[in-house]
């Protein structure tokens, strides 16, 4: 297996692994609305099973954000890997709201594991010299395998005689070939020792926390809009415009992440100073289009905004995480990967709860002009301390 070092199998097997577990998390985004038919659940238990994935996410981090830098990489994808295929089946066998939200929850402890130690996988087992390249592989896998879960899910959902179980079915099928690849792997942790589990605070290096604050709140607002389109999306196609296919919303789903992994692969030619305020001005705008497509109830401002929004997220996402990456000591770099993606997953659950709330409230335009309001002024907080630092 040492000869897969530095190859370029090594970052494909490790990528797939990542994708195939992150497709797992979103699979259910076009199924919401029948889970609420058949059980009676509200917009807001809705959203609070969406949410309770980001509770794992952050438990996960909590608990194993530096297990990979003590016990190594591999043990803790397959760990990882186990989990996802626990919460696949958690739905397979689900018949109300407890494996629901079991479910969820394991999808979100999966999720957890994986983004921190993935990351930080494919960027050492890459070739040398493509440090930056084997970031982009990463962001990709990641936000790939999330926009294809509600792909895959809305087509199996329209054409397929059993949609609550197919998709999962699917899944675990898909884990199958991850855990081999996984196997197949080199292990980068040269120096390991015992796994400690504790409840680890989050932590970033001193020398980190200037590049740090402003790249966690640029994935702040990046990940409050992509938990807005996976949680809420679903529901305001169905009641507002009508959209009754299961694939269309799972496409509408998609077109996010798929504009968000071109928003990453344009920092290849985008200066990388200018990445990050880009990314977050073009988020604002996709928000002010996302917003005026919700107050004229029009499905084309309102995908418009969800492209152009997911491609700023994309763009800011990638340009943080490489800079928190390459900032990052070597020894603590799945901590702060970890780190980094706590607060990512924050933003994916206290935001949605929040849009829950205001919809039962208020309704769902009302919640979605608020909630596109305040990521904008997010981004433009952010956009304000970039250009305080570079003044400085």
């Amino acid at each position: 297996m040492r000869s897969l070092r530095g190859s370029p199998a090594a970052l494909a097997l490790a990528a797939y692994a990542f994708a195939a577990t992150m497709l797992g998390t979103t699979l259910p985004t076009p199924l919401y609305s029948l889970y609420q038919r058949r059980f009676g659940f509200s917009e807001l238990m809705i959203t609070v099973i969406f949410a309770t994935y980001a509770a794992g996410v952050i438990a996960a981090l909590l608990l194993f954000g530096r297990l990979s830098d003590e016990v190594g990489r591999r043990p803790v994808l397959f760990l990882g890997l186990a989990i996802s295929a626990l919460s696949a089946v958690s739905f397979l066998l689900a018949a109300g709201l407890a494996l629901l939200l079991m479910g969820r929850v394991l999808s979100g402890l999966s999720a957890g594991i994986f983004t921190g130690t993935a990351t930080a996988t494919i960027v050492e087992v890459a070739p040398e010299g493509s440090r930056s390249r084997a970031t982009l592989v990463a962001t990709v896998a990641n936000m790939g395998g999330l926009g294809c879960g509600p792909l895959l899910a809305g087509l199996l959902a329209q054409i397929a005689g059993t949609p609550l179980r197919t998709s999962f079915w699917v899944d675990l099928g898909l884990l199958v070939p991850a855990a081999v690849g996984v196997l197949l792997l080199p292990e980068p942790v040269s120096d390991r020792g015992k796994a400690r589990l504790r409840v680890q605070a989050p932590r970033v290096p001193a020398q980190v926390r200037a590049t740090f604050v402003p790249a966690a709140l640029a994935g702040f607002a990046g990940f409050a809009v992509l938990g807005l389109m996976t949680a809420v999306t679903p529901a305001f196609l169905g009641r507002e415009l009508s959209v009754s296919s299961d694939a269309i919303v799972g496409l509408v789903v998609f077109a996010a992440f798929a504009a968000s992994t071109a928003g990453q692969a344009l920092l290849e030619v985008v200066p990388s100073r200018a990445a990050m305020p880009g990314g977050c001005a073009t988020l604002i705008a996709g928000m002010g289009l996302l917003a005026w497509g919700l107050a004229a109830t029009s499905l084309a401002l309102l995908i418009l905004g969800i492209v152009l929004a997911g491609a700023g997220q994309g763009l800011s996402f990638r340009a943080a995480l490489a800079a928190v990456n390459e900032a990052s000591p070597p020894q603590q770099r799945g901590e702060v990967a970890s780190s980094f993606f706590l607060v990512a997953y924050v933003a994916i659950s206290v935001p949605v709860i929040g849009e829950g709330l205001l919809a039962q409230a208020a309704g769902l335009r009302a919640a979605g002009l608020i909630f596109a309001g305040v990521v904008a002024a997010i981004a433009a907080v952010v956009l304000a301390l970039l250009a305080q630092s570079k003044s400085g």
